[in-house]
């Protein structure tokens, strides 16, 4: 786009010389999620609820009305945060999904509630703060778990 003329709004520019470039995004940072139907979800699989990946814990459906339409309540828990969030839309409604990366990684050092981890598929590095269930149960060359959605990383237990 110069000076204010942006060729992939004008009409008479063909779109296939139309050079698009992805919005900026930090670095790391992957658009890692799907769009689904709410009617198509269940328990336990994951949904993204406010720009945070969260785990569905309950889902209930109401009857479609004489002139509407059924409505589904999610409650669901943010994968990061441990927040309960909950929301309710119409079950024809598309919601974003995360696509959730779990990984292995070894423990290269710890830093007080830090850990240096190295992911043992890419070979990158990176820290992450040890979370209470895991305080004490980590040492340098053990293997662990992590999960990683939208951008994010957390070490997991499972």
């Amino acid at each position: 786009m110069r000076n204010g003329y942006d060729p992939g709004n004008d009409p008479g520019v063909p779109a296939e010389n139309v050079i698009s470039r992805p919005p900026y995004r930090s670095p790391g940072w992957s658009m890692s999620w799907t769009q689904a139907e709410i009617r198509e979800l269940k328990v336990n699989r994951y949904i993204v609820i406010d720009e945070e990946p969260c785990r569905i814990i309950n889902i209930q459906t109401s009857k479609p009305g004489k002139h509407g339409e059924a409505k589904a309540r999610l409650e669901a828990v943010g994968l990061f945060d441990d927040q309960k969030r909950s929301i309710v839309h119409p079950v024809t409604h598309k919601v974003r999904v995360p696509i959730i990366d779990k990984r292995k990684a070894q423990v290269l050092s710890m830093h007080g509630a830090i850990a240096q981890l190295m992911d043992l598929a890419t070979y990158a590095t990176f820290d992450l703060p040890i979370p209470e269930e895991l305080q004490g149960k980590l040492a340098p060359g053990q293997e662990t778990m992590y999960v990683e959605a939208l951008g994010r990383r957390k070490l997991s237990t499972a």
